[in-house]
């Protein structure tokens, strides 16, 4: 699709067809999203350094805690909401997680930016810890592999997972759509959602490339996070930060989450059944770099196996179809048995000037953006598409503020800025349907928001973090410590909830894990021959 069609897609019969579908359902039910949201955050002492404190006992135990784990390492705190119908009720729940953290994690600060803070080599960042039960000790093996294929100050960095899903109701209704074009074999409802599912994870990977231009939030770093890692990032300052001029996201970028193990899967998302068999066979081929590296350590698991993938979670992308699992059920399973319950948009930077790391308009703007792509066309992705998109996005997340910076769309080489204005305008017809949910112009206004980011370069997270930095002197630890300071002060002044809901949780996530301990049926060694065999 070009850049010079996104304008007219408004007026396309299917689309068309949808939007009055959608008018219908929101006028009567409200706007038909739930959300979520996982949002990393490592804890820095008083000089910018990682945390080297074990998981305070007061945030609950991180193997069964609902609301607050640790992701990679023992100082990288997950807090995670339940999903949300609104955006009110979502922002609240995260914003109540941040002030009970705040006000139980000492002299510490929960660090306001992706990049991470100060790190002292590998050594530094200790492995979460999850108990001795067998599910704890996986998890842990799980991270030990991670850090030995790919080190650990990789998995230093810090991000916003953002949920999403479709109410049964309004798939039902889009479904009636296609059974009237169709009268052929009647499709499940389990089935038709994982279709659609995947298809607007394919418009999200052509379209991308907008949300790290419009909330790339890390185009700098501190020199501790390079090592002797080869880069080509310049100099920012003589205090040891390093940049890159019109990066919007070096997070999502080289020294982020890529390797070389998984470019080999090449996975555009065209079917579940593809998806799942790809993901299935990466985690039982082997791969010469991690067989050379071994399963175990002084007769220690380092690795759950030495194949491409170790678990499906390894596979990193900036999205991926998810299906709530239970009690040892691998992920694919549970989407090849019950279909794609949601998506997980996993590209989201931090945005350290907030105290929740996302705004309001943020949240509207992933609704508009969501179902932007899930109620357009969405073909297949072909080889040649597929490593065109992934151009694009590396182009954005490296340059992204460059001016006459352009993208290829469709067979043409398009100014970005003219390709961001015309895909704005083309959700327009969108956020209006949307507004009527509560009669106001939310997703009109966060539409002309980021359009002013589009027409105006400097306004975007990334040019203000840089712009900052410069205008005040500081350099990546400084600018990003004196937020995250900011935040917490913020967040420790309102006056706690009075409700033992934090206090219970705590006590019950204890008991969870302590259950979960004692009702291990095999020694860890045979437990782990067993999910090897799987």
């Amino acid at each position: 699709m070009t850049a010079q069609t996104l304008s007219t897609q408004d007026s396309s019969s299917d689309f068309s067809k949808k939007l009055v579908i959608l008018e219908a359902y929101v006028s009567n039910q409200g706007v038909p999203v739930a959300r979520g949201i996982e949002k990393e955050g490592l804890r820095a002492d008083e000089n910018h350094d990682i945390s080297q404190s074990n998981h305070p006992e007061a945030l609950g135990h991180p193997l069964t805690h609902p609301s607050i784990t640790t992701d990679y390492s023992e100082a990288l705190l997950e807090l995670i909401t339940p999903v949300e119908g609104s955006r009110e009720a979502l922002l609240d729940t995260l914003e109540k997680t941040h002030q009970h953290v705040a006000n139980n994690i000492g002299n510490e600060v929960l660090w306001a930016g992706s990049m991470p803070c100060r790190i002292d080599g590998d050594e530094s960042i200790r492995i979460a810890e999850y108990g001795d039960s067998n599910l704890g000790q996986l998890k842990y093996v799980y991270r030990q592999g991670l850090g030995v294929r790919y080190g650990r100050i990789m998995q230093s960095i810090a991000g916003l997972h953002y949920n999403f899903s479709i109410h049964d109701n309004f798939w039902k209704a889009l479904q009636n759509i296609k059974r009237d074009e169709n009268q052929q074999t009647e499709q499940s409802l389990q089935d038709f959602k994982s279709e659609q599912y995947f298809a607007l994870i394919r418009n999200f990977r052509r379209y991308s490339w907008l949300l790290m231009y419009l909330f790339g939030a890390s185009p700098a770093l501190d020199a501790s996070f390079l090592g002797d890692k080869k880069h080509t990032l310049e100099a920012f300052d003589e205090q040891g930060t390093y940049y890159k001029p019109y990066a919007t996201s070096l997070r999502m970028g080289d020294l982020g989450y890529h390797n070389n193990a998984q470019s080999s899967l090449a996975i555009c998302f065209n079917t579940l059944n593809n998806f799942t068999h790809t993901l299935g066979k990466a985690i039982h081929t082997p791969y010469p770099a991690y067989e050379k590296i071994g399963l175990k350590k002084d007769n220690e698991f380092i690795q759950i196996n030495t194949n491409i993938l170790q678990i499906e979670n390894e596979y990193y992308s900036s999205i991926r179809p998810k299906r709530s699992t239970s009690p040892n059920e691998k992920p694919r399973n549970a989407l090849n048995e019950r279909g794609v319950e949601y998506i997980e948009v996993r590209c989201l930077d931090l945005n350290p000037f907030l105290p929740l790391g996302i705004s309001a308009q943020q949240v509207d703007f992933m609704d508009i953006f969501l179902l932007h792509c899930l109620l357009n066309d969405s073909d297949y992705i072909n080889d040649e598409e597929c490593q065109t998109l992934d151009d694009n996005f590396d182009l954005v997340v490296n340059m992204g503020r460059k001016p006459g910076l352009t993208i290829k769309c469709g067979n043409s080489e398009v100014p970005l800025q003219k390709c961001g204005e015309q895909l704005l305008d083309s959700m327009s017809s969108l956020a209006k349907v949307l507004d009527t949910a509560n009669d106001d112009q939310r997703y009109q206004n966060t539409l002309k928001e980021q359009l002013t980011k589009i027409q105006s370069p400097e306004l975007s997270p990334s040019a203000q973090v840089l712009s900052t930095m410069k205008q005040e002197s500081l350099s990546w630890l400084d600018f990003t410590g004196e937020l995250s300071k900011k935040h917490k002060f913020m967040l420790t002044k309102v006056t706690p909830n009075k409700s033992n809901h934090f206090e219970s949780s705590v006590q019950q996530s204890f008991s969870e894990a302590n259950k979960i301990k004692l009702q291990d049926p095999l020694p860890f060694e045979q437990f782990m021959q067993n999910y090897q065999a799987e």
